[in-house]
């Protein structure tokens, strides 16, 4: 990635596409009063210097998939590449390095109610333990506050979709199998491009994608390194909480401008979240001050976050 610092310009168009990620280009220049030509650019150099890009993201809950969070404890010389490879794997939605690489935390996600598929991982002598914990649910239905201020309340109407609430039961069909792993590549890909590369119609493809999104399968994500907002320090957490607590401590925690993700899990520690602050200081002070006050929080388990690997989907 390159060396990029966001201007005020930036920060409103990653905004934008937070809120919308297929915005058209001339949507989101009409909301910040410039020309659809100066969006499409400053967005051009933010991907093509890899400091953002859009990717579509399915929901696991909505499929019927279950997510599993497992760490394993490595030599920081194996850390890297043991990282790249679960990054590819189609399986797993996010990867990171932590600890200063004496560990990987991954995210598999499994069709149904299977278990996380570890016997692969277990036949590498290199990795001394292996944890892995199903994630039962996630708390916070936002993304990380702090990438998310450069727009005013109306710009933010402007731009938000409308409200979906579909409840109905999802099965994925044959389009949608190789529509959503394009997407995951590249979520603004234009619909011809989308119809050429997958062989289907244009109008099977922008008509698909418009009902896996109101169905909330797909949902798009600015992915977007914390750190070119001024946020240097990203920490895994794990909770062991009372649990008569747990539901108002998981929603304490999602609250906070500090939550990237909050979620039940199972296991010893029984919640799982991951802050965002400004640096060691500022994670010192959230973690002693604030998670370490609320009551029913019996024990606290931190982890920093050294390199993220594969945030949610994979690049193309």
């Amino acid at each position: 990635m390159e060396s990029v610092t966001l201007d005020a310009l930036d920060l409103r168009l990653l905004h934008a596409l937070q809120l919308d990620g297929r915005a058209p280009f001339s949507k989101i220049a009409a909301v910040l009063d410039v020309s659809d030509r100066t969006v499409a650019r400053r967005f051009g150099k933010l991907r093509s210097a890899g400091v953002a890009r859009v990717a579509g993201v399915t929901n696991s809950h909505r499929l019927g998939h279950a997510e599993w969070l497992v760490r394993m404890r490595v030599p920081p010389a194996r850390s890297s590449a043991l990282a790249r490879a679960l990054a590819h794997r189609p399986d797993t939605a996010w990867v990171a390095v932590l600890s200063s690489g004496t560990e990987v935390g991954c995210v598999f996600r499994v069709a149904g109610e299977g278990p996380a598929p570890l016997a692969e991982l277990g036949r590498l002598s290199y990795i001394s333990r292996i944890e892995a914990h199903r994630v039962l649910r996630p708390v916070m239905q936002r993304r990380w506050a702090g990438r998310n201020l450069a727009l005013t309340d109306v710009q933010i109407a402007a731009l938000t979709p409308e409200a979906t609430a579909d409840p109905r039961p999802v099965e994925l069909t044959d389009l949608d199998r190789l529509l959503l792993p394009a997407l995951a590549a590249d979520g603004r890909a234009a619909y011809p491009d989308l119809a050429r590369r997958i062989g289907w119609s244009e109008s099977a493809v922008r008509r698909r994608l418009h009902e896996l999104r109101h169905m909330g399968v797909l949902q798009l994500d600015v992915e977007v390194d914390s750190g070119l907002f001024g946020y240097s320090v990203q920490c895994m957490l794990r909770l062991s909480v009372v649990p008569g607590s747990l539901a108002h401590v998981a929603r304490a925690l999602a609250a906070d401008s500090e939550a990237a993700f909050v979620g039940t899990m199972t296991g010893s520690h029984n919640l799982v979240a991951v802050a965002v602050c400004r640096d060691a200081a500022a994670l010192d002070t959230y973690l002693t001050e604030r998670v370490g006050t609320l009551d029913g929080v019996e024990r606290l388990e931190s982890a920093l976050v050294t390199a993220y690997v594969k945030r949610a989907a994979p690049e193309g």
